[in-house]
């Protein structure tokens, strides 16, 4: 397909999906204002994965206008009917740091019952890093779905508030190997000496992962 920004506008109307599909792939020469062009079009396209497509680029080219980028972000994460979209949605408004969305992002948890979008925007706000998620991080730690409560531990470790220890300590002992993994790296990256004696502790832990991570955290090469 030809890269010409024009041309791509008008291929972007055409009414078969096929078409439409290609054009986000075929922007990829142009430079970031013009790709930004295509993207607030693209958003509003009836096709979810042209829409998908778009939400995620905003990841990126968000900057080129971050309070566009937020109306269109918000839109998407309260009213896409496609989860993956909205679950997009909130990637992209992490990556942005589009902190004045945090509201939202926190209604939207509380308020679904899909673990694919909790789990979208318990990632999103650690790269958010808002310390008003806090309190939502901690209670996701308890979550019965293993995934976001590994998602919430790496958001606490981003988030960088050493009030977390205490909390996270106890998943040290967690049953699932990949729990106490990520358990282990949030406590390095939160440091103190508690969290240095359980990576110590988990230096002998009995899956290799774990007790390899844990020994490069607390001795790295």
């Amino acid at each position: 397909m030809n890269t010409n920004l024009n041309e791509l506008k008008q291929a972007l109307q055409s009414e078969d999906v096929g078409v439409r599909m290609k054009v986000l792939p075929s922007s990829r020469s142009l430079g970031p204002a013009e790709r930004w062009e295509l993207v607030c079009l693209a958003v509003q396209d009836p096709n979810s994965r042209i829409r998908y497509d778009a939400i995620s680029q905003l990841s990126s080219l968000g900057q080129q206008d971050l309070d566009r980028a937020a109306q269109i972000l918000q839109d998407a994460l309260l009213h896409d009917p496609e989860l993956d979209v909205r679950a997009a949605a909130a990637d992209s408004i992490g990556a942005l740091g589009l902190s004045q969305l945090f509201p939202v992002l926190q209604q939207v948890y509380e308020n679904t019952g899909d673990w694919v979008l909790q789990f979208s925007v318990v990632a999103a706000l650690g790269a958010l890093g808002d310390q008003r998620a806090y309190p939502l991080l901690i209670s996701a730690l308890s979550h019965s779905n293993d995934l976001i409560k590994t998602a919430a531990i790496g958001s606490l470790g981003e988030l960088g508030n050493p009030e977390a220890i205490e909390s996270l300590i106890p998943l040290a002992q967690h049953p699932d190997w990949q729990i106490r993994y990520r358990t282990a790296q949030a406590l390095a990256t939160l440091g103190g000496e508690k969290s240095a004696q359980v990576l110590q502790q988990l230096r002998h832990d009995p899956d290799v992962n774990v007790a390899h991570m844990a020994q490069s955290l607390v001795d790295p090469a």
